[in-house]
């Protein structure tokens, strides 16, 4: 433990913080919450984190120090006693696709030497055992035989190397051929014609442990003589000689393997990977998933969808003219007909070229612009053909471990995987060799299990986990590590996480306590706050009037606080009104039919349009994989939009082409540029350029609108091109960024920022939080018409020039919301929107706003689909679709569907039953206010 017993911070100021002192025990789990915007980031990574990085690089090299000075310092007085600190963020900063669940998590790095030392080879032609013979495995074979054997030891020679008359003088007096022996003193037979021979070097008998001590010696002899293989023959039997080779082979067929090594199971490295995928797994070619996307149906429905286009239309009659000559049968499901039907549609026949030939002729084309567009629309990853999507070399694959090669167990669900190693057999020797690695990787795996990501695999791309999952997976490295005195702060580590999992975090975040470390996290979850040691509540609200210590202690303390409003919503949760079961007559309903991509069960799914819809679930349980890959990827390139992400199969979609567009409102930031933030995203920055270039002193000095943009040269600032700061190469580390010295942060030039508008500047505008633009802009509506739906979805707190790259992943999706708020009235036709677990960030008492926000959206006349897991949201929507019923390969099954009200009795659903508590204690407390009068 530290000498001091607690961090002191005196006078933080950073952002909207107000000159708060507050103290951090070491060893203790401390939760820092508040409304949305109350400072909670500010203290806790901007302030707390930051000063641990700034002294952390005090301790650098020479280099690295002398940009210190250029690094910016919290804005606080002192901080005392600060440790050593990692932040743990909700963001997923990886784009890498080498990198994997097992890399991050340094589990597959384990494995690998795992493999290397105790793995079992297997022969790839006659799949017999690869191993070598040592003196001490040759001696126990040999011990092992029935006491009173003779043997008579040879070791082979070429006769070309060592002519007889060497063997002779060199002590080798006699050779066994045909089953006999022969004395070298009178040659060789005239027989013999081969170009080895087999010297004796020793003949005995056996007799177990009592053996004669010179058998270790004669083996050792052997090996000197032939280093590669002995053999030992029986006198007066029959039986074949055993040959013991000390060359990596087949025991069997006696080919000749390498030994493994660590790097030959490394994917990173060119003496592990395949090398036809270059050890990403997949290669880029045409999709066929992508040219026949519903294989229900037949080639005369037009199964081919590149087929269907005008411009294809004569290979569509080919088709079918030579279909019908052939007899292949046109009208029944693409997927029915057999391979030599198949081999035709794909590889043609006559004077119809086939679905490849097709393709071939378009690649010949790609000199125009459509004809690329519409390659691109067919195009996509598939496993490699080489290794199957192992990223391996066929030699690492051959290594085993209890019959399962390294890509089988990364394949495998984590839990499964952990009960793999729990229950692994392993010989005395081996489990000397590797219990060191067993302890290490099962240690790994169960804190993975614990905080709820066992349904993941370590074969995962880790830019395809969601910041939660990021998030939990630095989690269980930090714990792996087994570090101690350290300071761990981390952002809401319970996003993305179902509320049954909650109790199991916060036990993992205690373990990391017990070891010595102090953890701050930034939460909301009520279950993560009421278990903390200590809490911090900052407010008492959002903005410029947060920024406080509401509260500084216990939990219980917490509660008896009447000035937080955290406090409140603990104490007065507000009732739930539970809505009524769409009207099956009166509603119009989407609808996913087969789904059937990654976990998923072939599920059916029936969506009603204009209502608040909610997708829940477990981790894992396949919520992602239905909304995101199956229903928007889909919508998407059947649109011929190029994306991102793997579509999942499906056999139908019904019910969505009404709509003008399906938007996918995630977490990823808003804007492309660096340079992006609220009041660009939401086109209000037009309207102040334009006050501004409209005010006297600016048109004196000739300078318009665009000179008030950062985007543009002519009044930003050009050191730093607008953007306020500036990048330093660390090279050795992460990057640096430091407040640019020429602008001081402030972006533009002097004459710019010397342009006032009602005794503001550019600069001070930025400065400005939606909610204070609000007020300082109240008599110009078109500002405030723009500004309004940032205040109502409860982003009031944001700075109108904060970067969207800065936000958390629940305010950049909420900044998205608002912009569609925005011209949500002005739409003539509906859309469909797609959110990805909005509430993050969120306050307990903010999830009402969102609603509120939302439904605005149904009123206009749209559809919402919600992934979530938030009880108190998930218990507000109008329609339920309850995924699970666990994680992983048992997931993708629809627990339970229909109204909250319905869900809840569903006894198989585990969401259902966190609702059903959570009305209870809204019907308990409503009934205990009634009867207080």
């Amino acid at each position: 433990m530290p000498k001091h017993r607690s961090i002191r911070i005196q006078g933080a100021r950073t952002h909207n913080l107000k000159n708060i002192s507050c103290e951090i025990p070491h060893g203790v789990l401390t939760v820092i919450t508040g409304p949305s915007g109350s400072g909670k980031s500010s203290l806790a990574f901007d302030t707390l984190y930051a000063e641990g990085q700034r002294r952390f690089m005090e301790s650098m090299s020479t280099y690295a120090r002398q940009f210190l000075e250029r690094i910016e310092k919290p804005d606080v007085d002192q901080i005392q006693h600060i440790l050593p600190t990692i932040a743990l963020e909700q963001k997923n900063h990886i784009k890498n696709a080498r990198s994997t669940v097992g890399t991050a998590t340094e589990i597959y790095d384990f494995l690998r030497v795992l493999f290397a030392t105790v793995g079992t080879t297997y022969c790839d032609t006659c799949d017999g055992v690869v191993s070598k013979a040592t003196p001490h495995t040759i001696e126990a074979d040999l011990k092992n035989q029935p006491e009173g054997t003779k043997i008579i030891l040879t070791a082979q020679v070429s006769l070309k190397a060592y002519p007889v008359e060497t063997l002779i003088q060199q002590g080798y007096f006699r050779a066994y051929w045909q089953e006999s022996l022969i004395d070298l003193n009178e040659g060789l037979p005239k027989a013999f014609h081969q170009a080895e021979l087999d010297i004796v070097i020793d003949r005995l008998v056996l007799k177990g442990d009592k053996t004669p001590s010179r058998f270790s010696e004669s083996i050792r002899k052997a090996l000197e003589v032939n280093p590669h293989q002995i053999k030992a023959y029986f006198v007066g039997e029959n039986s074949e000689a055993l040959l013991f080779d000390t060359q990596f082979s087949c025991q069997s067929c006696h080919k000749i393997f390498e030994a493994p090594f660590p790097n030959l199971f490394s994917f990173n490295s060119p003496l592990g990977a395949c090398k036809a995928c270059e050890g990403f797994g997949k290669i880029i070619g045409l999709d066929l998933n992508k040219v026949i996307p519903n294989r229900q149906l037949s080639l005369e429905e037009g199964a081919i969808h590149p087929f269907n286009m005008p411009s294809a239309q004569e290979m569509y009659d080919d088709l079918m003219r030579e279909g019908k000559k052939r007899r292949i049968r046109l009208t029944v499901p693409f997927e029915e007909l057999t391979a030599d039907e198949k081999a035709f549609v794909f590889d043609g026949a006559g004077r119809y070229e086939g679905i490849y030939q097709f393709f071939e002729w378009l690649e010949s084309k790609k000199y125009k612009v459509h004809v690329r567009v519409m390659l691109a629309k067919y195009r996509g990853y598939y496993p490699c053909p080489e290794c199957y999507g192992s990223r391996l070399r066929k030699e690492a694959l051959n290594v085993k471990l209890n019959k399962k090669s390294i890509d089988d167990l990364c394949q495998l669900p984590i839990t499964a995987l952990f009960f793999f190693f729990k229950n692994l057999p392993l010989a005395p020797y081996q489990q000397e060799i590797a219990h060191r690695l067993l302890r290490e990787i099962q240690g790994r795996l169960e804190y993975l299990v614990e905080i709820g990501l066992g349904y993941l695999t370590l074969a995962r791309q880790s830019r395809t986990l969601s910041g939660g999952e990021a998030q939990r997976i630095n989690l269980s490295s930090a714990l792996g590590t087994a570090l101690t005195d350290t300071l761990y702060v981390l952002d809401e580590p319970t996003v993305g996480l179902h509320a049954r999992d909650t109790q199991r975090l916060l036990s993992v975040l205690k373990v990391l306590r017990d070891y010595g470390n102090t953890v701050v996290v930034v939460e909301h979850d009520p279950e993560m706050i009421l278990g903390a040691d200590r809490i911090l509540d900052l407010g008492p609200t959002g903005g410029q009037e947060g920024g406080h210590v509401v509260y500084e202690g216990s939990p219980s303390g917490l509660l008896k606080t009447s000035t937080s409003q955290t406090a409140y919503y603990l104490n007065h949760p507000p009732q739930i009104e539970l809505r009524p079961s769409p009207s099956e007559k009166k509603t119009a309903w989407m609808e996913i039919v087969g789904a059937y991509g990654n976990n998923l069960k072939h599920i059916d799914v029936k969506l009603p349009k204009n209502q608040l819809v909610c997708i829940s679930g477990v981790s894992g349980s396949g919520k992602s994989t239905l909304i995101k890959q199956t229903l928007y990827a889909n919508y998407q390139q059947s649109k011929g939009h190029e994306l991102n992400m793997e579509a999942a199969p499906y056999i139908g979609l019904n019910g969505f082409e009404e709509f003008k567009e399906i938007v996918l409102v995630d977490q990823s930031p808003p804007g492309r540029s660096v340079r992006s933030n609220p009041v660009t995203y939401v086109k209000a920055y037009d309207e102040i350029r334009k006050l501004f270039a409209g005010t006297r002193q600016a048109q004196a000095l000739g300078i318009t609108a665009s000179h008030f943009s950062f985007n543009s040269k002519g009044g930003r600032c050009e050191t730093c091109e607008g953007l306020g700061f500036v990048t330093i190469d660390m090279q050795f580390m992460a990057d640096v960024t430091v407040v640019c010295q020429d602008c001081q942060g402030k972006r533009f030039s002097p004459a710019v920022l010397a342009i006032e508008f009602d005794g503001k500047n550019i600069n001070n505008v930025l400065d400005m939080t939606v909610n204070e633009a609000l007020s300082f802009f109240q008599r110009h509506n078109r500002v405030v018409k723009k500004l309004l739906p940032l205040a109502e979805i409860g982003l009031g707190y944001l700075h109108l020039g904060q970067s969207t790259a800065s936000l958390s992943g629940g305010e950049a999706q909420r900044l998205k919301l608002a912009s569609y708020l925005f011209t949500s009235d002005a739409q003539s036709q509906s859309s469909l929107f797609l959110f990805d677990e909005p509430t993050t960030g969120l306050h307990l008492t903010d999830i009402q706003t969102l609603i509120t926000a939302l439904r605005k959206l149904l009123a206009a006349g749209h559809s919402i689909i919600v992934v979530e897991h938030n009880i108190e949201f998930l218990a507000q929507a109008d329609y339920l679709i309850d995924l699970g019923p666990e994680g992983g390969e048992k997931g993708g099954q629809v627990v339970a569907e229909g109204s909250p009200a319905q869900v809840m009795e569903n006894p198989l659903s585990v969401t259902g039953q966190f609702i059903k508590q959570r009305v209870s204690a809204s019907q308990e407390m409503f009934s205990l206010k009634t009867a207080a009068g």
